[in-house]
């Protein structure tokens, strides 16, 4: 094995071998990446490659997310790394939206919440999308409604109930994110989202939850009492 494989990271244990012991859930991002890597390059360990790339982007999944001149342009990364990186994510993706439309959404939050982080956690300007469930709260699609600046997005509940109706849905679940990274919703957030309310519950539409999505976070408004 060569001084820059997945050899112990000086005074630690193999992220391989700490996977098999512990469980995956029990690596850092780091390590979690160099087991994805395999191997560094001359003078360079694989942990140390690992970490570059994660400074580099900054987190886990704007790495993963990255387009191809981005990862590209790094060193050691070609199209092999590149194709790999891209088919995790999306393997990623096609799992949460797959669970999404086999069970309830409230009995698997935690899921749909991971669902809604791949698809706007790297988004540099506010989006603002919809789940349209059924009326057992499974997922019949996801709709993104509108888009804005890296600060704002104007949100119309009447374009909404017509989503929510063209789907024939039952209830719904808001989201959007803050490229800011913080996701503690403002006060813009708080009454747009009981206009949306207000209008759904006319045609008797539920709106069982708005999350807002920030930087490795998020906020629930049912979680919050606010609904």
């Amino acid at each position: 094995m060569n001084n820059h494989s997945l050899a112990p990271w000086p005074g630690e244990l193999a992220p391989r071998e700490k996977l098999l012991r512990d469980g995956a859930a029990a690596l850092s991002d780091v390590e979690l990446l160099a087991i994805f890597l395999r191997t560094g390059f001359p003078g360079v360990h694989v942990m140390s490659r690992a970490e570059q790339l994660l400074r580099q982007f900054g987190s886990l999944h704007r790495l993963v997310s990255a387009d191809y001149a981005q990862l590209c342009a790094q060193k050691g990364v070609g199209d092999a790394t590149y194709s790999q990186l891209s088919a995790t994510s999306e393997l990623a993706f096609r799992c949460f939206s797959s669970r999404l439309t086999q069970e309830d959404a409230l009995l698997n939050p935690q899921v749909t919440r991971n669902y809604l982080q791949s698809l706007l956690t790297h988004r540099e300007r506010e989006v603002f999308l919809v789940l349209l469930l059924d009326n057992q709260h499974r997922v019949l699609r996801h709709q993104e409604m509108f888009a804005g600046s890296i600060s704002s997005v104007v949100v119309h509940p009447r374009e909404i109930v017509r989503e929510a109706l063209k789907a024939n849905a039952a209830a719904i679940i808001l989201a959007h994110n803050h490229p800011s990274g913080r996701a503690e919703p403002s006060l813009a957030d708080r009454q747009i989202t009981e206009q949306i309310v207000n209008a759904c519950q006319l045609l008797e539409i539920r709106v069982l939850d708005h999350l807002v999505i920030g930087r490795g976070e998020c906020v629930s408004f049912a979680e919050r009492g606010w609904l």
